[in-house]
């Protein structure tokens, strides 16, 4: 039976790291386990469970800075923001639905491990793109700093954004500043019906290219549509988002409007229908565990806007899929087999290029088909060395990610 070690300072993340060199061991680092079967499945002999972290440790509106222990719940956070009519701009998604775990359950520290944004990631950047500095303990047991507590911080060697998205990997987040912003004064979502896949896509292009500040562009097909909250019909919708302040934002939904109409019919959604529609395309509701396609298995493609829907013409027609950041980002849902699609999807994606991630599959199969999209060559060689430089006995969440790594 493995240990278990809830530490209340990164002083205490020491000590269990280095009772894990001193005898030989490895550690899973866990938040409150929203993400935990995404990922290798691997055997460790002990959990480092930062749930017991957690506090605000800083909050500055004035200056749009917020400092808090990684185990802090991401749903304290974005209560305590919203308090002052502030956000985390990239909207960060949660994972928890998708493994039939319980909503909000996310932490500071998971959310920046994974590097989790959503759809206002074509707007305003990556989580790693709002991290300003982090507290963290590597492999070696050592503490060590980066970046600071200001918007404007260019000291040093950027590791905030080599630790964001490692995925527990590298080193162990304790402490995280963020750079916060102001929530939107308004908002709302133009509709267009009836695009096939590379209309939309054409669509949102033009979207993107006009001067409209478009917050989320998404594609969905018409077997998903009528399965988001905020959208009720059962027809491909082609979806954008603008957000600002209530006057100007009917002159930029007028102007969307023009930019669109070569491309189908259009509705409007109200600021309430348009906030449900976005949180369950940030949150992939039609894909959820307790919903239609809970046993089927769920891939997360990222790849340039204009190929998402090449590669969904490679993949099998019985996939269920949507598409996000204006197409750049694909979840896709394919019948359940025995390698879980990873051939045609792996060989979809290597001729237009971008990643796939195997985010829910069974064990056996995220065992044996690499979750993480496969790295080689020199990419491959440099992974190794940069976790042998910061984790050189293999304690940190060894082979999450790809194995022996």
């Amino acid at each position: 039976m493995s240990q278990n070690f809830k530490p209340r300072g990164h002083k205490d993340i020491e000590a269990v790291v280095q009772w894990a060199i001193a005898g030989g061991k490895s550690l899973e680092i866990v938040g409150h386990g929203s993400k935990r079967l995404l990922g290798r499945p691997a055997q460790y002999d002990a959990t480092l469970d930062l749930s017991g972290h957690a506090g605000v440790i800083l909050y500055e509106p004035q200056e749009l800075v917020l400092s808090a222990k990684a185990g802090t719940p991401l749903a304290e956070i974005t209560a305590l923001l919203a308090s002052k009519g502030q956000e985390l701009a990239f909207e960060p998604m949660d994972y928890g639905p998708l493994f039939g775990g319980a909503q909000g359950l996310g932490t500071v520290g998971g959310m920046l491990a994974a590097n989790v944004s959503g759809p206002r990631r074509i707007r305003v950047g990556a989580a790693r793109d709002h991290l300003l500095g982090v507290v963290a303990v590597s492999g070696r047991g050592e503490t060590f700093k980066s970046g600071g507590r200001v918007v404007k911080n260019v000291t040093g060697f950027d590791l905030c954004k080599l630790l964001a998205g490692s995925w527990g990997t590298l080193g162990i987040l304790a402490e995280v500043t963020l750079k916060v912003l102001p929530q939107a004064k308004a908002e709302a979502t133009l509709v267009a019906f009836g695009m096939n896949d590379g209309t939309a896509a054409a669509a949102m292009a033009a979207a993107m290219a006009a001067p409209l500040g478009v917050s989320g562009a998404a594609h969905l097909p018409d077997y998903v549509a009528s399965r988001f909250d905020g959208l009720d019909e059962a027809e491909a919708s082609t979806v954008f988002r603008i957000e600002g302040i209530a006057t100007p934002l009917d002159d930029c939904i007028a102007s969307l409007k023009r930019t669109v109409r070569p491309f189908g019919a259009f509705a409007t959604l109200d600021e309430a229908a348009s906030r449900r529609l976005w949180r369950a395309i940030r949150d992939v509701q039609p894909f959820w565990a307790n919903g239609p396609c809970g046993d089927r298995p769920l891939w997360r493609i990222s790849t340039t806007p204009s190929k998402g829907y090449e590669i969904a013409a490679k993949i099998s027609p019985a996939a269920q899929l949507f598409y996000d950041w204006a197409g750049g980002l694909m979840w896709v849902a394919p019948p359940a087999t025995q390698d879980c699609g990873a051939g045609e999807i792996r060989h979809a994606v290597a001729a237009a290029g971008g990643y796939a991630t195997l985010v829910r599959a069974p064990a056996a199969v995220r065992a044996s088909v690499a979750p993480f999209h496969p790295e080689a060559g020199a990419l491959a060689t440099l992974t190794r060395r940069v976790k042998e430089n910061f984790d050189p006995k293999g304690v940190l969440n060894p082979g999450r990610m790809w194995a022996g790594v």
